[in-house]
């Protein structure tokens, strides 16, 4: 099969949406199949080119290109949909499958009204247009809130990186990934962390990531007198961090939004971590019976529920015995299996 693979930021842009594109790109080259990307992102990989793919980069392809890729294309997979990049659809009829990854919806979370901002209007004409494709969600949460049908095909992890490693001591308690940013919410896991320290608990915090608000985050630490058992490491990649995460017990996930998934949780799952997330949108599947969830916003709830799991190990022996059955559905392999089923439906149908 001939699958066009368009995503707006692709390699060495960084991100969960890159992430997850060329995880897929792999897993259908590897299922022998021949896959092509098409990116805005400019830029190369570190050797000077795009050689060491087993897959050809396009990069800002000019329109007469374009249309040669989708012609030549069986299915084109938008990774989140772009109508910028839908117009070849207008002149070449192809199977158009559509991944979706993120609300669509508008910051106050309207589909926008008549007489509303251009915005509005975008998100109102991206939901007129799923009409036409075929659509895949990462989660349930995500297929729910869109207008039409779509396949429930959760998100791959890089499962050939993220391991246990058992010569790793873990030694260390709470550990949080992410980007530095209100929405994910690493103040409410302070304050929670300040709370089990008045109680006599005074579990330590790795924190792995960066972004604006580090200063504010390492200041409010210090202001609520628990600086010094929280760790800024910054950000730190690949076996560096699966290291870091096979030496702590928990993985904290305190998201104030409704996370559409947190293949976050699958990384520390898979190196030994049992996970603690807020429980809105996504993110409670794909912790799955491999952690707990509290609701978002609720620091005191964050605080019981740590404090149950760092006086009860057997309890974190218990979510971790769930580790493989849970992950087996989020191989590399298995999610593009998944998708190629659709594929292969969406042509006979065509």
């Amino acid at each position: 099969m001939k699958i066009l693979l368009s995503s707006r930021h692709f390699y060495p842009s960084i991100g969960g949406s890159e992430t997850n594109a060329e995880i897929l790109a792999h897993a259908f080259t590897y299922l022998n199949h021949e896959v092509k990307i098409i990116t805005q992102t400019t830029g190369t990989n570190k050797d000077g080119n795009d050689s060491l793919f087993p897959f050809e980069v396009i990069r800002q392809p000019p329109p007469l290109k374009f249309l040669k890729l989708v012609h030549w294309c069986d299915v084109y997979l938008h990774n989140g949909i772009m109508l910028r990049e839908a117009w070849p659809l207008l002149i070449i009829r192809k199977p158009w499958i559509i991944r979706h990854q993120v609300w669509l919806r508008s910051m106050d979370g309207t589909l926008g009204k008549i007489g509303g901002t251009e915005k509005h209007w975008k998100v109102r004409l991206k939901h007129f247009a799923t009409r036409f494709a075929t659509s895949i969600s990462i989660s349930q949460t995500i297929a729910d809130h869109l207008h039409g049908p779509s396949t429930v095909i959760p998100n791959p992890y890089r499962d050939q990186l993220f391991r246990v490693l058992p010569h790793v001591k873990r030694d260390k308690e709470l550990i949080y990934v992410g980007r530095l940013v209100s929405e994910k919410g690493v103040n409410i896991l302070l304050e929670a962390i300040a709370d089990l320290t008045k109680q006599g608990i005074e579990p330590t915090l790795t924190v792995v990531g960066g972004g604006p608000e580090e200063a504010a985050l390492k200041q409010k630490a210090t202001e609520l007198g628990i600086g010094e058992q929280v760790d800024f490491l910054g950000v730190k990649t690949g076996e560096c961090l699966v290291e870091l995460l096979n030496q702590h017990q928990i993985m904290v996930i305190p998201s104030l939004y409704d996370e559409p998934f947190g293949v976050v949780a699958l990384e520390g799952i898979a190196c030994g971590c049992v996970i603690v997330g807020s429980e809105g949108g996504g993110l409670k599947g794909a912790i799955g019976a491999c952690g707990l969830t509290f609701p978002n916003k609720d620091s005191t709830a964050l605080a019981n529920i740590l404090a149950e799991l760092l006086n009860n190990s057997s309890k974190l022996a218990t979510f971790r015995k769930h580790a493989s059955v849970h992950l087996a559905q989020h191989t590399s392999t298995a999610v593009a299996q998944a998708y190629l089923e659709v594929f292969e439906r969406v042509l006979q149908c065509s």
